[in-house]
């Protein structure tokens, strides 16, 4: 644990280090801040006023935790704590504060016409961060990461390079086809992936040399490795379903969504889902608000670019298979393309419908 210095820190009005742990407590409690990175945690403390107390770096550990958190009582009474990476390298720490009973909010990172000005350092940013909880500017509660969702998350993240792997094993077996030898193509060509994996797995090389050889030799590898991925998909979607149907039933429930989707979803909106402030709010973690465009633009709204860009997906799946799928949904693309939307506005809108009913079970699942 080492006191850091910065002789910019300076520029706040306040040294890095101007009262001494047994300072007084504040009246209305002490506001911190926390930089996070892999190894060491940089802290700030703010007085109830913004005055800077002090920063000081910790190392990233269950014993670097209580530390910070004590240091931070000995200014007074900790009534907030500002943390950056509260899904990355703060998610210990944010566990921690909220476990000892310290209200936690998620931190973006500095403003960059601030970095501009200021410069960047780990006690700048920790400082940042302190003083963004303490205005207000920094009010999002962490997702939570102790309970259903988070093991979901963890089992998906596995999936999704699991069936990535397997696309790509896919593809490179189908390259070696094209240029390996005749009989191979034309034994192998225009199979769909499940039965080219099975065959390609089955492939006996004669012992020999060459690329003929060679190339056999690939694609049986190729395919062990698919039929390998393939048991390991299923052996992850059996744990996946039964733990997306006990967390959030209602989302399995709408038309169109599976336990991918439901998943995507269920990670988008984290353990605690009533930390949503609004069905608005959801809509725009979810990238599927519209916001104002410039005045001098035809169009008067636009698509909003940030969110979770896996939520938006998961309801674009839903969207796609309503549209092909569902009675009511095609009637609505078919009145809305008779008035003059395009196909990209249609699925918008709808996007934003379907968010706006798995935000009503995601509510009634936490």
């Amino acid at each position: 644990m080492t006191i850091v210095e910065d002789p910019r820190v300076t520029r706040f009005g306040t040294n890095v280090i101007t009262a001494s742990p047994g300072a007084p407590p504040a009246a209305r409690g002490i506001t911190g801040g926390v930089d996070t990175h892999a190894d060491t945690h940089v802290a700030a403390a703010l007085d109830p006023v913004g005055g800077l107390l002090g920063v000081r770096e910790f190392p990233a550990s269950a014993a670097g935790y209580a530390a910070l958190l004590g240091w931070l009582r000995g200014f007074g009474p900790v009534a907030l704590v500002g943390v950056e990476g509260t899904g990355s390298y703060g998610a210990g720490l944010a566990r921690h504060l909220a476990g000892a009973g310290v209200r936690v909010v998620e931190v973006d990172r500095a403003d960059r016409a601030d970095r501009r000005r200021n410069g960047k350092s780990d006690p700048l940013d920790a400082v940042s961060a302190a003083r963004a909880a303490l205005s207000g500017r920094a009010s999002g509660v962490p997702k939570g990461r102790d309970g259903t969702v988070e093991a979901i998350r963890a089992l998906m993240v596995v999936k999704r390079g699991a069936r990535s792997e397997r696309t790509q094993a896919i593809n490179q077996a189908r390259a070696l086809i094209i240029t390996g030898p005749e009989d191979l193509r034309a034994r192998l060509a225009g199979h769909r992936p499940a039965a080219l994996a099975a065959a390609i797995a089955a492939l006996r090389p004669r012992p020999g040399s060459g690329p003929g050889h060679a190339t056999r030799v690939a694609l049986r590898e190729l395919g062990r490795r698919v039929l390998f991925l393939d048991g390991q998909l299923a052996r992850l979607e059996e744990l996946i379903v039964p733990l997306v149907t006990s967390r959030a039933p209602g989302l399995l429930s709408m038309h169109g969504a599976g336990p991918d989707t439901a998943a995507l979803l269920l990670i988008a909106a984290g353990d605690h889902p009533r930390r949503l402030r609004s069905e608005a709010a959801w809509a725009h973690l979810c990238g599927v608000a519209p916001i104002p465009a410039s005045s001098g633009k035809t169009r008067r709204h636009r698509l909003n670019p940030g969110g979770n860009r896996d939520a938006n997906h998961a309801l674009w799946r839903i969207v796609i298979t309503r549209m092909s799928s569902h009675q009511a949904t095609r009637s609505y693309v078919e009145r809305r393309t008779a008035e003059g939307l395009s196909k990209r506005e249609i699925i918008r809108c709808l996007k934003r419908y379907v968010a706006r009913e798995a935000y009503r079970h995601l509510r009634a699942g936490g």
